[in-house]
């Protein structure tokens, strides 16, 4: 084998013991070669380059001295005027020679050999082209005239006396400036501004058109007239204004001349140049202009960044964001890359927007368009996504990297952004505050479905306002509905504030009920001052501290109130006639003024009483007496607290489980879902599946070697499903089901859901929802009657109508909802009881929901709506009956909620809370309870706040209350007066057998020809005795007989849809023709007055602490009254 070691030959012995030493550094000293370079640069020529024109701040020095080289020589030439004493007469000689004194001779001279040399090394180094090129300039030539006489005089002093016209130097150094103001810009570093090299370049011309007419003029007349320099002013000035007196006059044809060619100049220069400054102006109209540094270090402003600004958002951001008080010396800068729109320019230019606006047209991805904005000065920035865009996920990439593009250009700005797909929030998780659009948007519909018009509460509450709409309306629940809309939430400190301080070391539950009874705001969160997190209704375990941040809704804040006591009255009893409870009832006097509130206090001293359950005492029954509710503790008692639903509902189940179960054949857990569908979603504790299915199974109306059902009602479920129709499965869709199968859902009342898209979802939408209970879906649209019947929903509770993406934009903005609108009312008509939810992409288009012509209500609303928004207020649209009762909502209503992120921070963490996007350990949860025969017994709001604080630990924070329409006639009540009015001889047994044959859930289809024989019948007999009836009478009989077309036309329906459901196999007996609920109306009544009756089907809103806060002490405890009044047929919401 070959020694590879011999192969290698030997280092020289130089080189040995130095790269012991030295390493390799000796070789590469050795063959290292130094390159220079840029060595071109350090020619003579170079370097003259480089000082007159490449440097800056050289350059600028230089042109400046040029500048005042020029303006010296014109002031020159003005003293040599002023000096020169030219012969009388006509004398010709004297435009060609005039006296000049030897120093003012030596000064011009001296001064041309320097412009001279000035140009001539612009001319070096500056490449103007060839050489002809650069002789014939304008400048070149007047640099010739007015140098090269004055240089030629010193070797010929004859010429000393020709006239020169040094006056022209003046449109050399217009030229000068120009150039000047250009190496100004590159030495400070700052952007050019073309508006104002424009109204330079015009000012500048036009004076030097007038110096030289002055000039000009004067020295021509030097022949004839002889006038002087202001003379000649004067007379240019008249001529140029159009005025021309004739008191001066030219005399001579040269002068003449020259006036003519001035006029002819300016004639055509000057219309050219306020024709490029009128476009400039016209452009800086559009884009804006910048937003001065002196007033962004001096006042306080904000940026709205948006693709494209429309009315709607604009007035809602404005509205909101100046209806705080300490906002009112803000500024808004709007950043938006397309044009203002008309109708956005015109309330732009009123008053009381044109000085607290600024719009500037410019993208937030250029830098410069930024600083234009001063966004390193402004105190927030808002980015919003163009909703209206058909690709919402290009919108939400536009939106990502303009928060990209202004937290690396201002990374101390605070952010607040809006996204709409929740796939793309974790791309701008750095932001302060963001408001995922799809999030809250299911989220809330899908509460609307278990807590009524929970997506109304949450508008109501992010929502500024006074409370002051509709108080003059003659309607009372109109009054106690705006009075009550003008809630929010607030925080304050608990030792700064009047309203807990008393409450420290008491419980949570304690201190919230006293606050409500004696100042009547409603303690619903608490804070730790170590702890960011907010917790909602901790519990009666919770403890107040000193330093805790209270969170409570209430008219107004706490800084903006005024306390009065209560003056001791004599007669005592007087206050407590109406509350027998541990304490007297106090009287809530509010006055709403200028924002301040003055309330008055009571004596709220404790008494003891009995029982802490719900239910009428069986010893109040038997004797009599009027019951009595239990105090609630200052500090919790564990044998006091009655169980959660959670826990009453597990032990339940454990040992009976539910029929559903036992129908299916699965069994339910809790945990947090495996598979979730977009990275940033809240893990969230549900109801979930111990084995997932399969996804053939998912599919509803197709059977599968799993299961042979086709439609919705061969599953047979128990309880009434809930249907989504939406155009596809989108990420979002996940948050409508999550609060729906949250562990705090008791299994007895979870309602089957069945999604009915109009395309097929994908499988990883698929995989995230096979693991929760009773979750369908089904290809199809709700424009299709056999889709909808199929999909169970002749016996759905209700029916959430989606937004469609694809019909979001429009070429007339609010035409977006068209199709959405006229779907709903054809289900509104099909199917009358069914309780419909709908998403609209426009507010003002929910007067269009439920439509009726001819409803006098309606028209009444829709009064009302014009005469609040005249006054000025921000939620004209609250009165429209779909919008109280919490079946329509848009979106767009949910922007104020980051609007309010500026003032009010944790507005967005309370809302996640309430709609259970977030769960935080020992936070509670939204539910709701109602109120049924065996509940009235409590009677007032106060006493209810009181029962539930010291028995379930829950914090009640309004009502949804369902009242009798009065001032409509439905078509139900018309028919039925006209059967008595023309049936007198029928017995009222009859009628009433008729009456509940109408509204039964069967109807025999064979007897629907009788009943139209009979309403011809009344019909003929109406029209018969017209002419007997006085004229009311006769309109009354109109509208009867209008009824009669509808009710027939009603019928017709009826039988479609029953046809149908015969065609497809489905069984008749579920649907309910007839059952109509027009003649009703719902609203909310946010933390009412404690004095406040309850109704009976009132539905009250409960904030209950989270079940896992703490665990029962035994099994027994668990199955209390309250939990077992929770677990019988209540399926939509908890009984008391």
């Amino acid at each position: 084998m070959v020694d590879l070691d011999s192969e290698v030959p030997p280092l020289p012995p130089r080189y040995r013991f130095r790269d012991l030493l030295l390493g390799d550094q000796g070789w590469q000293n050795d063959d290292r070669v130094q390159v220079e370079f840029y060595v071109n640069e350090n020619s003579f020529k170079e370097r003259l380059k480089l000082f007159f024109i490449k440097n800056q701040r050289s350059s600028l020095r230089i042109r400046l001295f040029n500048f005042s080289l020029k303006l010296l020589s014109c002031m020159l030439y003005i003293v040599r005027v002023l000096l020169d004493q030219p012969a009388e007469g006509l004398v010709w000689t004297n435009i060609l020679w005039v006296k000049r004194s030897l120093p003012l001779w030596g000064l011009q001279m001296l001064s041309s050999i320097m412009l001279r040399s000035c140009f001539m090394s612009f001319c070096l180094f500056t490449p103007q082209g060839n050489i002809w090129e650069q002789i014939l300039r304008i400048p070149f030539i007047l640099e010739i005239i007015n140098t090269v006489p004055f240089i030629i005089t010193i070797f010929w002093p004859p010429l000393r006396n020709l006239f020169v016209p040094v006056f022209l130097n003046c449109w050399l150094a217009k030229h000068a400036l120009e150039n000047m103001i250009n190496d100004l810009h590159r030495a400070i570093q700052r952007t050019q501004s073309a508006m104002f090299n424009q109204v330079l370049i015009l000012i500048s011309t036009l004076l030097c058109l007038i110096f030289t007419c002055i000039c000009g003029i004067q020295h021509l007349e030097r022949a004839g007239n002889r006038l002087s320099l202001f003379d000649s002013l004067y007379f240019c000035i008249v001529t140029f204004s159009t005025v021309g007196f004739g008191d001066v006059t030219p005399q001579i044809w040269p002068s003449k001349l020259l006036v003519v060619i001035m006029i002819c100049v300016a004639l055509v220069v000057l219309p050219i140049q306020f024709e490029q400054l009128a476009y400039l102006w016209m452009e800086r109209q559009k884009s804006g202009g910048n937003y001065s540094r002196h007033r962004a270090q001096t006042e306080k402003h904000v940026v709205l960044c948006v693709s494209s600004l429309k009315i709607d958002l604009l007035m809602d951001f404005l509205n909101e964001f100046y209806a705080h008080p300490r906002l009112q010396d803000y500024y808004v800068v709007i950043l938006c890359p397309t044009e203002m729109d008309v109708q956005v320019r015109r309330v732009l230019q009123i008053p009381m927007w044109s000085q607290r606006v600024i719009y500037l047209q410019g993208s937030a991805l250029k830098d410069q368009d930024l600083l234009r904005a001063k966004m390193d000065d402004a105190e927030a920035c808002f980015i919003l996504s163009s909703r209206c865009e058909v690709d919402r996920t290009a919108a939400d990439h536009q939106t990502i990297l303009r928060a990209w593009a202004v937290k690396d250009f201002a990374p101390n700005c605070p952010l607040y952004v809006q996204i709409l797909k929740p796939e793309n929030k974790f791309h701008v998780k750095f932001a302060d505050h963001v408001v995922c659009e799809e999030e809250f948007k299911y989220a809330m519909l899908a509460l609307n479905c278990i807590c009524p018009a929970t997506s109304t509460l949450i508008t109501l509450l992010v929502h500024t306002s006074r409370g002051q709409e509709g108080q003059q309306s003659p309607e009372q629940w109109q009054k106690m509905y705006g009075r009550c809309s003008g809630n929010e939430v607030y925080h304050i400190k608990m030792d700064e504030s009047i309203f807990f301080a008393e409450y420290e070391g008491k419980s949570f539950t304690y201190a919230s009920f006293h606050a409500h009874k004696k100042f009547g705001v409603c303690l619903t969160g608490v804070r730790r001052e170590d702890n960011k997190n907010i917790l909602l209704n901790p519990g009666p375990r919770y403890i107040m501290n000193s330093t805790d941040t209270c969170f409570y809704i209430h008219i107004t804040k706490e800084e903006n109130s005024a306390f009065k006591q209560q003056e001791q009255l004599g007669n005592r009893q007087t206050y407590k006639s109406t509350y027998h409870g541990p304490s007297r009832l106090p009287v809530h006097s509010i006055i709403a003024s200028m924002g301040t509130v003055a309330i008055d206090l009571q004596d709220t001293s404790c008494q003891s009483s009995s029982g802490p359950t719900l239910t009428l005492p069986s010893e109040c029954r038997k004797e009599g007496r009027r019951p009595s509710i239990g105090p609630v503790l200052e500090v919790a008692d564990t044998a006091a607290i009655q169980p959660c639903d959670l826990l009453c509902d597990q032990s339940e189940d454990e040992t009976n489980p539910s029929d559903d179960e036992c129908c299916d054949g699965k069994e339910y857990a809790k945990g947090y879902p495996p598979n979730s569908p977009y990275i940033g979603s809240s893990p969230t504790f549900c109801h979930l599946l111990q084995e997932k299915v399969h996804f053939c199974c998912l599919r509803l109306d197709k059977g599968c070697q799993h299961n042979y059902y086709e439609d919705a009602k061969a599953y047979g479920f128990k309880n009434k499903i809930i249907i989504v129709a939406a155009e596809t499965a989108g990420n979002g869709l996940y948050n409508f089901i999550v609060p729906l199968r949250a562990y705090y859902r008791p299994k007895r009342e979870l309602n089957p859901i069945i999604l009915l898209l109009d395309n097929p979802p994908d499988m990883h939408f698929l995989d995230a929802i096979c693991w929760f209970p009773m979750v369908y879906y089904m290809v199809g649209c709700i424009d299709n009657l056999d889709d909808l019947l199929k999909c169970g929903v002749t016996f759905a509770a209700n029916m959430v109508v989606v937004d469609k993406e694809s019909t979001m934009s429009a070429e007339e903005d609010y035409m977006a909802d068209a199709k959405t609108i006229v779907n709903v009312q054809t289900l509104f008509r099909l199917f009358s009881s069914l309780s419909i939810i709908t998403e609209l992409t426009h507010p003002a288009n929910m007067r269009f929901m439920q439509f009726r012509a001819k409803d006098c209500y309606s028209l009444a609303l829709s009064k009302l709506e014009k005469r609040e928004r005249e006054r000025g207020s921000n939620l004209a649209f609250m009165f429209r009956l779909p919008f109280a009762a919490g079946r329509v909502f848009s979106i767009s209503m949910l922007d104020t909620l980051l609007y309010q992120s500026f003032v009010k921070d944790y507005m967005i963490s309370i809302t996640r809370l309430l709609l259970g996007l977030d769960t935080t350990p020992g936070s509670g949860f939204l539910c709701s309870m109602k109120i049924t025969e065996d509940d009235l017994w409590i009677r007032t709001y106060g006493r209810l706040y009181q029962k539930l604080c010291s028995s379930t630990g829950d914090i009640p924070i309004g009502i949804y209350r369902t009242e009798s329409q009065k001032l409509t006639t439905s078509e139900s009540q018309i028919s039925i007066s006209v059967e008595e009015w023309e049936d007198t001889r029928e017995t009222k047994e009859q009628a009433l057998n008729r009456n509940n044959h109408r509204n039964s859930t069967s109807s025999d289809q064979n007897e629907h020809p009788l009943l139209r024989r009979k309403s011809m019948q009344w019909a003929r007999r109406l029209s018969r005795k017209v002419p007997r009836h006085s004229n009311k009478t006769a309109e009354r009989i109109s509208q009867q007989r209008m009824t009669l077309c509808r009710r027939s036309e009603r019928q017709e329906l009826a039988e479609l849809v029953k046809n149908r459901m015969k065609h497809l196999g489905l069984s008749t007996a579920g649907y309910d023709e007839m059952n109509d609920q027009q003649n009703t109306l719902s609203y909310i009544l946010i933390n009412p007055s404690p004095d406040t009756r309850l109704e009976l089907s009132d539905v009250v809103y409960l904030i209950r602490p989270d079940p896992l806060s703490y665990v029962p002490a035994s099994a027994s405890s668990r199955k209390s009254s309250f939990c077992n009044a929770a677990g019988q047929d209540s399926k939509d919401e908890t009984q008391l």
